[in-house]
């Protein structure tokens, strides 16, 4: 389908069908992103969302050890300090 551009302040715009906003299930808020000269349009998604299954898919794969270990050997509080 071709549209058009229209004018938004110093901007331009493009009018979305309502058809395509409820197939495409958009809300009030979108993320655009441009891939090789692509304007890309997709439903926002929420902040850490599929966060969950991810952790699960990475606890099912044995993927799941922290990063960070609860305690860290380094010698550092081995030394005497003088202030």
């Amino acid at each position: 389908m071709k549209v058009n551009l229209v004018s938004i302040g110093n901007s331009k715009g493009v009018r979305i069908p309502a058809s395509v906003i409820k197939e495409c299930g958009f809300g009030n808020e979108l993320e655009m992103r441009v891939e090789n000269g692509v304007v890309m349009l997709a439903p926002a998604r929420g902040v850490r969302e599929g966060w969950s299954a991810a952790f699960e898919k990475m606890a099912a794969a044995g993927d799941d050890a922290p990063l960070i270990p609860d305690t860290v050997e380094n010698g550092f509080g081995s030394q005497g300090w003088t202030w």
